[in-house]
């Protein structure tokens, strides 16, 4: 018996849910995108947002909403874009039947991004447009075309990045500097493109390095800076300790280039990492003026390695903090105050062990007056002596602070490690264009390696001791530099010369206290 089939024709739209026969118009917003802030990219900007709203506006059937748009934004991942997801998130409220964008890569140059954005709006009934690949996502091939010209867009990203990264570093390669000007104190762009002085943002670079070397942490320095009004490198009135950490490890200031600091890992995400030894680095000497004189730098170096070796000094906020040593066990004195809530309140200085379990010293607390006191003692005494120091340092100065066999060795240390850096990198290369043993391949891959690493070692060390002698020297100029200034036997206290000039003070006993100033001088008071 044959069976009468009747064909029930749909009425409602798989994917909008709305009547077939439905007269409501369609609501409608276009996308557009431009990577760069360049003045040309910025008139196709424009142009593509001018385009589409009357594109849309002349459409009876089409109910203009919106042209959302992103100017000088990548189009490898979402992340940035705000237009897009304020876009994406007007569609999924159903302000958004249909968006229009001129191609797969205008949308996204990501293929995973692209394919969970269009799945998740098809869900929610919103149809998207490509027009320069004549695309409509609602239709069966959509899916499979988009993929494709997902993945034609990502990988033109990925050659995009990949000539962009190719062209920074032949930059570096050919000691090519640049900076973000706006936020970099110190320097502006010069006419060539280099960094030239800025003389009123200098003084207070200059000023930064000079109350670390007296002695202030970056913390008390930004505390003072931010107090005096004075702006930051962004323009900002409040100053951080990171920002002081940072100029104070700028090789920039000294005239140098360090170039490849950092690096981008992905092309799609364009997350950045601190580069490591992952891709070379290019160490310009010389590039441009320089703030700070190298030795004053390699100075402030050395103390900030000296002082993040010793967590007392790090984080203090007073001129003595780091400064007074127990004679007893070493360890360094801490404030304390005492009657801290009335009228009797005063601030003394002990050993920080002084109360530790087994280990208690017998060395007595001091007070600031008592410091005070010594110290102008003992600097009156050398005062009495400086042209005998001046003399003799003048006489040892060229001997004793001789770099001549350092940079040397030096030199030759830097040399064998490029040779080596290359036969190794030739031996990697060799072994895989062509089949050889392993085992000894492995034998002269970690030959290399040690050599290598034994070459590093012996230059870090010639690098610390150079830096350390330089720096010595440096401090022992500034400490005679700022005795010669001084006209007098001193009365009063000055915290700038305690800064600038002592180094320790060693407690011994309750009425002796032996001070050691930064030129090497010991003084027992």
């Amino acid at each position: 018996m044959a069976k009468n089939v009747t064909t029930i024709p749909a009425t409602i739209s798989r994917f909008t849910d709305a009547p077939l026969v439905s007269t409501a118009k369609r609501k409608v917003a276009a996308y557009a995108r431009v990577s760069t802030d360049h003045e040309e990219q910025q008139t196709s900007y424009e142009a593509q947002v001018d385009y589409y709203t009357n594109y849309i506006k002349n459409n009876p059937d089409w109910e203009f909403v919106s042209v959302y748009a992103d100017a000088g934004i990548t189009g490898c991942n979402t992340a940035k874009r705000e237009a897009f997801r304020t876009m994406v998130a007007d569609a999924l409220a159903g302000k958004i039947g249909l968006i229009i964008t001129k191609s797969v890569s205008r949308f996204a140059r990501n293929t995973v991004d692209s394919l969970q954005t269009i799945r998740t709006l098809k869900e929610h009934g919103v149809e998207v447009f490509f027009e320069k690949e004549n695309i409509w996502t609602f239709d069966s091939r959509g899916e499979l075309l988009i993929s494709l010209m997902s993945s034609i867009a990502q990988e033109e990203a990925r050659s995009i990045s990949e000539n962009c990264t190719w062209g920074q570093r032949k930059r570096f390669q050919d000691g090519k500097v640049t900076v973000p000007f706006k936020r970099f104190l110190g320097y502006d762009r010069g006419e060539d493109g280099n960094l030239v002085i800025n003389a009123e943002q200098a003084v207070t670079v200059r000023r930064i390095y000079a109350l670390f070397l007296q002695g202030k942490t970056p913390y008390t320095i930004a505390k003072q800076l931010t107090a005096e009004g004075i702006p930051t490198p962004g323009g900002k009135t409040k100053w951080g300790k990171a920002v002081i950490e940072s100029i104070l490890t700028n090789e920039k200031y000294k005239g140098d280039a360090l170039l490849q600091k950092v690096f981008t890992t992905d092309f799609l995400t364009k997350k950045k990492r601190k580069n490591e030894g992952q891709v070379p680095q290019y160490y310009v000497a010389d590039n441009h003026p320089a703030i700070i004189e190298p030795e004053i730098f390699d100075q402030v170096q050395q103390l900030m390695t000296l002082r993040k070796d010793n967590p007392h000094h790090s984080g203090s906020v007073s001129i003595f903090s780091g400064k007074i040593i127990c004679g007893e066990c070493g360890s360094f004195y801490g404030s304390k105050v005492w009657h801290s809530t009335d009228k009797y309140r005063r601030v003394i200085w002990r050993c920080n062990r002084k109360y530790d379990s087994g280990q208690k010293c017998g060395t007595p607390h001091v007070s600031e007056s008592q410091i005070i006191e010594k110290f102008m003692a003992a600097f009156n005494q050398i005062f009495t002596e400086r042209e005998e120091l001046f003399s003799t340092f003048d006489m040892i100065k060229d001997t004793l602070f001789c770099t001549d066999k350092l940079t040397v060795k030096q030199a030759e240390l830097e040399n064998e490690i490029l040779i080596v850096t290359k036969m190794l990198e030739d031996l990697i290369r060799e072994n895989m264009t062509r089949v050889q043993d392993q085992d000894e391949y492995s034998r002269k891959r970690q030959a290399l390696v040690d050599r290598h690493d034994k070459a590093k070692a012996k230059l870090d060390k010639v690098n610390a001791e150079l830096i350390e002698m330089l720096a010595k020297r440096a401090a022992i100029e500034r400490f005679l530099d700022t005795l010669r200034r001084v006209d007098a036997p001193i009365t009063e206290f000055s915290e700038n010369l305690w800064l600038n000039t002592v180094k320790s003070v060693t407690v011994i006993d309750k009425d002796t206290m032996v001070f050691i100033f930064k030129d090497g001088t010991e003084v027992r008071v």
